[in-house]
């Protein structure tokens, strides 16, 4: 058996680990190029059971954003992002209200206070041939 000297261990140490840097450089790069900035967001969403829903229930679906409401008629959405920069709406007393730059909208989704210009936008709701809602954001 050879006995390694020192200066070649601290040379096979030092090419190793450039070896190992470069190795992991380039993994990384690869990552770089592959980066997505606009993944697909998701449009459809499945609500699960009718029947979950009463009529007359009005309920905030906060991983969406939307507000689900079921009346007589059947069943309804408006949109939860403000119109204005499209920031998440918080539910208050008189209806939603935007963190971002205060903008207010009355229950129905009107705007009742600017700086947003148009009302909510009305969301697709789909009522399956199993009783099942999908809620469409296109």
């Amino acid at each position: 058996m050879t006995e390694i000297s020192r200066r070649d261990f601290l040379k096979l140490a030092r090419d190793g680990f450039f070896y190992l840097s470069g190795a992991l450089a380039f993994v990384g790069f690869l990552r770089f190029l592959d980066y997505d900035p606009n993944p697909a967001q998701k449009t459809e969403f499945d609500l699960g059971l009718a029947e979950k829903y009463p009529i007359g229930s009005r309920i905030i679906l906060p991983e969406i954003p939307a507000l689900l409401i079921h009346t007589d008629s059947g069943f309804s959405a408006l949109s939860l992002t403000c119109t204005h920069l499209g920031c998440a709406l918080e539910p208050n007393a008189e209806g939603f209200t935007c963190p971002c730059h205060n903008s207010r909208f009355d229950a129905e989704g009107r705007v009742s206070h600017g700086p947003a210009a148009k009302s909510l936008p009305a969301l697709r709701v789909e009522l399956t041939a199993e009783s099942r809602l999908i809620l469409h954001l296109t």
